[in-house]
This record gives C-alpha cells, sequence and structure tokens, in this order.
C-alpha cells in the first residue's frame, strides 16, 4: 500500500512537472512571436526620429518596413524546412538569437544602409522562428482540450502584437529613443531563449 502511494505521489508530481513546462513553452513562444509581429508597427511609430537622425529621404523610409517584410515572406517556407532539417527547437533559438542580434544591429545604426540590412536581417530570422514556434506548440500539447487553449492564448498575443506595437513604439520614441524600438528586442529574446531553454 505504501508503495502505490508512493508511486501514485511520484507519478502525480511527474504530471504537474509536465504541465508547468508546457505552458512555459507556450510562454516562452509567445513571447518571441509577440516580439516578431510586433516589430511590423513599433518600428513605423520611430520612422520620423529615424529619419531625421540618419537622413534619409521620406521615399527611403518606406524600405525600413518593406524591408523586413519582404524577408520574412520570402523566407517562411524555408524557415519550416529548415525547422523539419536540423529540429524545432535549434531553428527557434537559432531565429531568436539572430533576431536579437539584427535587433541590436539596427539600434546602433549609423547610416540608412545598416538600418536597411538590420531590418533585412530581423525579418529573415523571424521567418525562422515563426514556424519553429507554431511546429513547438503542436508537438508540446498533444491533447485536442489544451492544445485549443494554447493556440487559442498564442493567436490572442499574436492578434495584440501590433497594437502593442504602436503604444510601446511611442513610449519608447517619445521618452528614450528611436533606437530602443529595436533594443527592446533584447529583452523580448533573451526572456524567450532563457525560459525555452530552461524548459
Amino acid at each position: 500500500m505504501r508503495v502505490f502511494v508512493t508511486g501514485a505521489t511520484a507519478r502525480s508530481k511527474t504530471s504537474a512537472s509536465t504541465g508547468s513546462r508546457r505552458w512555459l513553452i507556450l510562454g516562452t513562444v509567445g513571447l518571441a512571436q509577440l516580439m516578431v509581429v510586433l516589430d511590423a508597427t513599433i518600428v513605423n511609430i520611430a520612422l520620423p526620429s529615424a529619419q531625421r537622425d540618419l537622413g534619409f529621404s521620406t521615399v527611403e523610409r518606406q524600405w525600413v518596413v518593406t524591408a523586413y517584410a519582404l524577408a520574412f515572406g520570402s523566407l517562411l517556407l524555408f524557415g519550416g524546412r529548415l525547422g523539419d532539417l536540423i529540429g524545432r527547437k535549434i531553428t527557434f533559438l537559432t531565429g531568436a538569437i539572430g533576431f536579437a542580434a539584427a535587433s541590436a544591429v539596427g539600434g546602433a545604426a549609423t547610416s540608412f544602409g545598416m538600418l536597411i540590412a538590420a531590418r533585412t536581417a530581423q525579418g529573415a530570422f523571424g521567418a525562422l522562428l515563426a514556424p519553429a514556434a507554431l511546429s513547438i506548440l503542436s508537438t508540446t500539447f498533444s491533447d485536442p482540450k489544451e492544445r485549443g487553449k494554447a493556440f487559442g492564448i498564442y493567436g490572442a498575443i499574436v492578434g495584440a502584437g501590433g497594437a502593442i506595437g504602436l503604444v510601446l513604439g511611442g513610449i519608447l520614441t517619445e521618452y528614450l529613443s528611436w533606437r530602443w524600438c529595436l533594443y527592446v528586442n533584447l529583452i523580448f529574446a533573451g526572456l524567450a531563449v532563457s525560459g525555452h531553454a530552461a524548459a
């Protein structure tokens, strides 16, 4: 009887640990995806300040947004395939770390060309991260009820990303600098990578 109770207790603790691990993974994946989504809008708020600082034209300004969108959209399929070949976790971590590095370069940009190169790299690493995040969620939550709840939370995070980007971009540009609209990704990526590695 004692052995049975001990075994049941051990199984209960293992189940609770596995459950908390799943929700930690959802949190890190959601945070990383939020970073990718909000970056499509947060930089829009910073563009006038960046334009004055770096001295590029109004026509060139659109390329700061377009470079990100083009790289992201054109490399999504490649990112999904790469995740199949080398593993979802490696692809996810590579995408998050690369996105953070590109954001650091963009924040430190001293010319228009440097900013465009950083935005293109952001889009490319985002294209690695996004499909890997979805794949990780699909394999982590195998129970249909839990999977539905997880994807609901994930969808809400993605849906709110654009609005959060506008608000956060305004706050950072007003009180710090347009460069912090890119530097802030280092915080998001750091939390996502450390949380995912711990999970």
